[in-house]
């Protein structure tokens, strides 16, 4: 259906029918019912300390012996945020603890090239947000701290690092 047919169709409909309508996808969908969730009553704050707390339990895990690592529960988090329309700097802020904890898990772990390479498409996502949302001036101290460990910690693919900031000149 295109959305000139749904706005036809959702013009002909009485409000009692649009109201069931709504309720029935509210009830059918949980997405829908995360989303009523989240614009009446919006728990950021909430929402970012459980991101972080998923974050680090992917590198210093908790309940299990061997960290997992992964890049991705980061990712789905912030894209999930990006998606809800959470504001931009708790969503910079979420990117920039995923760095901060990677790097800190690289210091006392051997970690395999992929996950260099992996951290620095984080970085440049990060950079591009964070120019994009015009939030430098909250986040420059952080970035910079998170820069230099790629530096001075002979990260591969420093130079890709170097390469990101260029956008923030």
């Amino acid at each position: 259906m295109s959305k000139r047919a749904l706005k036809k169709y959702l013009t002909e409909l009485k409000k009692k029918e649009l109201e069931a309508q709504l309720m029935d996808l509210y009830h059918r969908f949980p997405v829908v019912k995360e989303y009523y969730d989240f614009i009446f009553n919006p728990k950021e704050d909430k929402m970012v300390q459980e991101a972080k707390s998923r974050i680090s339990n992917e590198y210093f895990p908790l309940k299990r012996k061997r960290p997992k690592a992964r890049r991705s529960v980061a990712q789905k988090y912030i894209k999930h945020f990006i998606k809800l329309g959470v504001e931009p700097h708790l969503i910079a802020d979420v990117m920039l603890y995923n760095l901060e904890v990677a790097q800190a898990f690289s210091m006392e772990r051997n970690v395999p090239d992929a996950f260099f390479k992996s951290m620095l498409n984080s970085f440049n996502e990060m950079v591009q947000f964070v120019s994009l949302n015009a939030l430098l001036p909250n986040f420059k101290d952080r970035i910079v701290k998170t820069y230099e460990v790629t530096q001075n910690g002979s990260w591969l693919y420093a130079e890709g690092f170097s390469r990101a900031l260029d956008i923030l000149d």
